[in-house]
């Protein structure tokens, strides 16, 4: 097995594990970023299913660390594509110069500290081996599928994928009989693309989403300009708000001084805006006060009821048992009209689960479904899955997996009691989890583990380890902030509750990506206090 000393090793070459590769090798560290995948993107490379595309503003969803890449490149459309965000990632490393430190097609099996060297041990399923002094998980929030099983799965005759492992050649599905299973806001741009492109399209729905109507155009000479006047603004204003787009929200208790006329132009000036600003972007109070998530809850549910022709559809499309966002919000186009097409069928698998596989397709309810191709859209075993899938080890061979199995902790989502000098950026317990526009919050905790490791280095010292008293300390905050809203009462993929055995706890910070870049900003003036430094 060959061996390679370097001084830190990234795992994932996506957007946080490109720039974290960036910012070393710019300090002046040895530096290899490895990916599982044969190509760069991260999620933006497995993620190639028909639809996909951003839903954050692609102007908000690049690099801010320089201005000439910044200026270089130009986005076609306000929501971005899959290709065209691929392409940006590879424009940056071309730019960069960063392939020569990137090994691809290198899928980790273990990680395991050795005290005695103070280094990590890390070896992948190819053979190779390396000694790294710091380990960085850049593997992502939503990279490990979910893929149930049914009974004798193995008997269908047709052609099974899941979106997050779709074929990068594509697949033909005209004039197909495709099955989706899952309706979450990567079902959804799906289930928007193939309703016009396949013979018939059987949607097998669980739990109905409220989706906003994704307001995208074509972006002109005139908006580049614009955003580019903005780029000094735009690169300190992101990690200000409360979600880490352009936007912000009033301050608590601002709605309920508003009279229910205000409240709702306000809800309505976020739904015209065809973004995520509906969800983060009106008043903090609909994620925690029940009558105000109740106001915009009925609010949603009109906008959808007004799409959708039959109103047995669309009993079954509006979300009754949970608030607006309190879920994952997707954007759509077209979705709620496809289910006005003859050729699309929705199947309530929640009044009566999927029972299982014939060899022509799936069984619900005594009834069968004829496939001729399934696809699993059932989401992510999202935060620690990842991570929990390596061999990691700590101090006295701790296994970081059975300690997430056991409970959910996590110091900032930046490290983990017992692991030395391994850092996760969108670790569990992080705004990056979920509650953040990506970019922003995976440069700013890559900026602070990169601050972190040149400390170590100004002070001669070369271990970093949270305290046990710092990871309860943010726990608890966490957790005080989490059990003051809604979401911990509503059973999503947040809580963990789509993972059969996940402890329950909410994987993202949800006080603000302001507040949590303050308190990371705090920890760094104060000389990283909290984290044992040797």
């Amino acid at each position: 097995m060959s061996v390679t000393k370097t001084d830190a090793l990234v795992i994932g070459a996506g957007v946080a594990g490109l720039y974290q590769l960036h910012r070393l090798r710019q300090a002046g560290y040895a530096v290899t970023c490895i990916d599982a995948a044969p190509d760069i993107g991260g999620t933006w490379h497995w993620n190639c299913y028909p639809g996909a595309r951003l839903d954050s503003p692609s102007y908000t969803y690049q690099y801010w660390f320089s201005e000439d890449i910044y200026n270089e490149w130009e986005w076609s459309e306000r929501f971005a594509t899959q290709p065209e965000i691929k392409r940006y990632f590879k424009f940056v490393a071309d730019k960069l110069d960063l392939w020569p430190n990137i090994a691809l097609n290198t899928r980790i099996k273990s990680a395991i500290w050795d005290a005695t060297a103070g280094e990590w041990r890390v070896a992948s399923e190819c053979g190779r081996e390396w000694r790294a002094r710091y380990l960085i998980s850049c593997v992502g929030m939503l990279s490990a599928p979910k893929t149930p099983l049914f009974p004798e799965q193995d008997r269908f005759a047709g052609t099974v994928l899941h979106t997050a492992r779709w074929p990068q050649e594509g697949i033909d599905l005209r004039g197909k009989r495709v099955g989706v299973v899952g309706v979450g806001a990567t079902g959804i741009q799906v289930i928007q693309t193939l309703a016009s492109e396949v013979e018939d399209l059987y949607v097998f729905q669980r739990t109905p989403q409220y989706a906003v109507n994704m307001n995208n155009y074509p972006l002109t000479q005139k908006d580049h300009d614009f955003w580019r006047s903005q780029y000094p603004t735009m690169r300190h204003s992101l990690h200000t708000t409360f979600g880490g787009f352009e936007w912000n929200i009033p301050e608590v208790g601002v709605a309920a001084e508003m009279t229910p006329e205000e409240r709702l132009r306000i809800l309505e000036d976020c739904w015209q805006d065809g973004s995520l600003k509906m969800w983060v972007g009106t008043y903090p109070e609909v994620l925690a006060d029940e009558a105000i998530n109740d106001e915009a809850s009925e609010f949603v549910r009109a906008k959808i009821r007004a799409r959708i022709d039959d109103p047995a559809i669309a009993d079954k499309l509006i979300p009754k048992h949970y608030g607006f966002g309190t879920y994952r919000v997707p954007l759509e186009t077209n979705y709620y009209d496809a289910f006005n097409r003859n050729n699309v069928h929705l199947v309530d698998v929640k009044a009566h689960p999927i029972e299982g596989f014939t060899a022509d397709g799936l069984m619900v309810d005594g009834q069968e479904y004829a496939l001729d191709v399934l696809i699993f859209a059932t989401g992510f075993d999202a935060g620690t899955g990842a991570l929990s899938r390596v061999d990691v080890r700590g101090i006295a061979g701790q296994s970081l997996s059975e300690l997430w199995r056991r409970d959910i902790r996590s110091t900032l989502g930046l490290q983990v009691h017992g692991f030395p000098n391994l850092f996760t950026v969108a670790g569990p317990l992080a705004p990056s989890t979920a509650f953040c526009n990506m970019t922003t919050c995976l440069q700013q905790q890559v900026d602070w583990i990169t601050d972190a490791i040149l400390y170590m280095r100004e002070q001669g010292k070369s271990q970093m380890e949270a305290s046990a008293e710092k990871e309860e300390e943010w726990i608890q905050h966490h957790d005080e902030i989490a059990e003051s809203t809604l979401l911990m009462k509503t059973n999503s993929w947040y809580t963990g509750a789509n993972i059969e055995g996940k402890p329950r706890r909410l994987l993202s910070y949800v006080g603000g990506v302001g507040v949590y870049k303050e308190i990371c900003e705090e920890i760094r003036a104060n000389h990283f206090a909290g984290f044992n430094i040797t």
